[in-house]
């Protein structure tokens, strides 16, 4: 190791760098570039992964939502077009029949209603609801608390509301908690407020106990839609078939009727996103590597090529009592300066530019690449892998440059 640490080694690297400035600005520079591009296209991927986990972040995402619409086939004695409405009938044998399937069911009815407080109004959407729809799809809250059981079973005039009605309704920064609104002329008190739904399912909504909605709107034992979430290791969209071809038999619906009901199945929808996410990755360490490969053999190449150029050189070293050893050391740390320096330079600017991605696109309610970074140990991973294969790369033109023989390299022109 008595090497690395003599100064007439360096000041021989030095000098042959200095002898090839623009040959070897290039090498260093395609190196650099192969090790940026991998660190900035895995921060990219990484920030498209958070702004997804963000997007989808309060959602039970293995989940399915299924509603009516009307018939386009005739069935059993039913007509074209019939339109009907989900029930509670529906609910229960649902639960029974995938009781190992399903994990969570909320049934859910919706209408647009205004509602006023004192002197301000608007319209929005009214959602009945059961609790279970916090664990559906979580809530955060700004002030209060959601629905729970005891708002159901005594059919409580109690409301949660959206972010955006309490901007509209209330002062900046009142405290909404326990003051009434109007909905269809009937008040609510205000136990919570929400953020809006990260992927707008329900809109600027004010959700009510759904015990109260069916009272209040009459709505029996009807439902509009439903939100099902499935346990973990089933497959969703099996149990979608399986789900919508029940309701069909419970409904007179022919099988094959294609417009009775609709459904979203979300757990499809973000297994292709997570899908696409993991190729992006793939194709980002692919690219990545294949790059750094192609600078470190360019090293290799201008290491060749600069050991050709020093041949006499290395003849005098070699007369003069320079062993083969010696020589080779030179040139291999040669390689692995080149390819550290290059590695160090494209580390530091691949995390400036995801710094700058951060700052330009990372920030906000609408951010698309949301703290794009690269975990520690992959840079390590990164570097560590390039400096071995400059190391490698290395012992080609160290090899040529020891089978010199010094009487030959003497007569090099």
């Amino acid at each position: 190791m008595k090497f690395l640490f003599d100064s007439d080694t360096w000041q021989e690297i030095y000098g042959s760098i200095r002898k090839n400035k623009i040959r070897t600005m290039i090498t260093i520079i395609g190196v650099l570039w192969g090790i940026f591009l991998l660190v900035v296209l895995l921060g990219a991927a990484k920030g498209m992964e958070n702004g997804f986990n963000k997007l989808f972040g309060n959602f039970a995402t293995n989940s399915v939502f299924v509603w009516t619409q009307s018939t386009d086939t005739p069935f059993k004695g039913y007509q074209k077009g019939r339109r009907f409405r989900l029930t509670f009938n529906d609910i229960d044998i649902l639960k029974k029949e995938y009781n190992d399937e399903i994990r969570l069911l909320a049934p859910r009815n919706q209408t647009n209603n205004l509602i006023i407080k004192d002197f301000k109004s608007g319209n929005f959407n009214i959602s009945g609801d059961y609790p279970v729809l916090d664990k559906i799809q979580k809530k955060e809250l700004i002030y209060g608390r959601f629905l729970n059981e005891n708002d159901i079973l005594s059919r409580a005039k109690v409301c949660v509301i959206a972010e955006d009605i309490y901007k509209q309704l209330f002062e900046k920064n009142e405290d909404p908690i326990g003051q009434y609104i109007k909905i269809n002329n009937i008040n609510y008190k205000v136990i919570g407020v929400s953020k809006p739904s990260t992927i707008g399912i329900d809109g600027d909504a004010a959700y009510i106990p759904f015990t109260t909605y069916q009272k209040v709107y009459n709505t029996a034992n009807k439902v509009d839609w439903m939100m099902i979430t499935a346990n973990d290791g089933i497959d969703i969209k099996q149990m979608e078939m399986d789900i919508l071809l029940t309701l069909k038999n419970l409904h007179n619906v022919h099988p094959d009727d294609k417009r009775a009901f609709g459904s979203v199945n979300l757990g499809e929808r973000i297994a292709k996103i997570t899908g696409f996410l993991t190729g992006m990755q793939f194709l980002t360490w692919f690219v990545g590597i294949a790059t750094l490969i192609a600078g470190v053999f360019a090293i290799g190449n201008i290491l060749l090529i600069t050991v050709k150029e020093r041949t006499k050189e290395i003849g005098i070293r070699r007369a003069l009592g320079a062993t083969p050893k010696s020589i080779k050391q030179q040139i291999i740390l040669e390689s692995v300066f080149l390819t550290t320096v290059a590695g160090m330079l494209g580390i530091v600017f691949g995390a400036l530019v995801l710094y700058l991605i951060d700052m330009f696109f990372g920030q906000g309610e609408d951010a698309t690449l949301i703290n794009p970074t690269v975990d520690i140990p992959v840079i390590f991973i990164a570097f560590t892998t390039l400096v071995v294969l400059g190391t490698l790369i290395g012992l080609i033109p160290a090899h040529m440059a020891t089978i010199v023989k010094p009487i030959e390299a003497l007569r090099d022109e």
